[in-house]
């Protein structure tokens, strides 16, 4: 009996160090939250500050992946997915929008903000139905980041919270478990790429999102551009694949400034296919900087 007690108390001093380790260092069972939405199918849940694998994440109270909006500062709207936002892989100050402010803020020596407004997956449409709900929050700027395949990734309201992992509304009860049910199990099945483990998405027609937002901006008479993001496919080609093309042509047609990363950013900015790490994120920051001034430049919003 001894003999398995003994057993029994090193497995649980073993648990119990494994569930801080994981914790503690690696910021288990503190992942970003999700929820649903009847406009734009999903968002991160509102006013969340997280420290997941070495990184911080925050949220403010309008689900954006920026400090809280500061209505003394001029504002500029950043829209996009994943690759805008950055994800948990990506520290809070080394994201796109948050090396914008720095650098705007610096050049013209007044509070400028950058408000990251994104979601994993999210296609122009999920943001100019945000831009709706919400407001413009008297930007003086917009910008769009896509990606080619946002060419068609409509919004289908097919329910994903608390159904496709990584998009749970509450967190994991213990941090060995997440390990194994998130991270493990789609390793050893080669699941990863399956739909449970990312929203896929299959539009029949060009995402309506481009041509709302851009008349959204017209009317209101606010300068509007597109980043357009390759993915590793892409660069190795050296070329934009057909729907990438298509979305260059809509913003030929719409006299829209876009932005082509292509023959910037280099595979080593990249983790995974498409997502950027935090060297591509500062990349992407300084080409949209560049944009942001040659708009300014010509419209003059950016003042005082």
């Amino acid at each position: 009996m001894k003999y398995w007690q003994k057993i029994f108390l090193i497995f649980l001093l073993i648990f119990i160090a494994a569930e801080l380790y994981l914790r503690l260092y690696w910021g288990f069972c503190d992942s970003v939250l999700m929820m649903a939405n009847k406009n734009y199918e999903y968002i991160e849940k509102p006013n969340q500050d997280r420290f997941r694998f070495r990184k911080h994440v925050h949220y403010n109270s309008f689900s954006m992946r920026s400090d809280e909006v500061d209505t003394s500062s001029t504002i500029i709207l950043g829209f996009g997915d994943s690759i805008l936002n950055g994800g948990v892989a990506v520290d809070q100050d080394s994201t796109a929008t948050s090396i914008l402010s720095n650098l705007i803020t610096k050049k013209y020596r007044f509070p400028v903000q950058v408000l990251n407004i994104s979601a994993g997956s999210w296609g122009p449409d999920n943001c100019y139905a945000y831009l709706i709900e919400k407001g413009d929050f008297k930007a003086k700027m917009i910008f769009l980041v896509v990606s080619s395949h946002d060419a068609y990734d409509n919004m289908d309201f097919i329910p994903v919270i608390d159904i496709v992992r990584r998009y749970e509304s509450t967190q994991y009860k213990l941090a060995s478990w997440e390990l194994i049910d998130k991270y493990l199990i789609p390793l050893l099945t080669n699941n990863f790429s399956s739909q449970k483990f990312g929203v896929i998405k299959h539009g029949l027609h060009f995402n309506n999102g481009f041509e709302n937002i851009y008349q959204y901006c017209k009317l209101k008479n606010i300068p509007f551009l597109i980043y357009l993001n390759p993915d590793k496919n892409e660069i190795t080609s050296e070329k934009y694949n057909v729907q990438g093309d298509e979305i260059i042509s809509f913003c030929k047609s719409h006299d829209i400034d876009c932005i082509q990363g292509l023959n910037h950013t280099v595979i080593s900015d990249y983790r995974g296919v498409i997502h950027l790490n935090e060297t591509g994120q500062k990349k992407m920051a300084n080409l949209i900087f560049d944009g942001i001034i040659k708009n300014n430049n010509q419209f003059h919003f950016l003042n005082n």
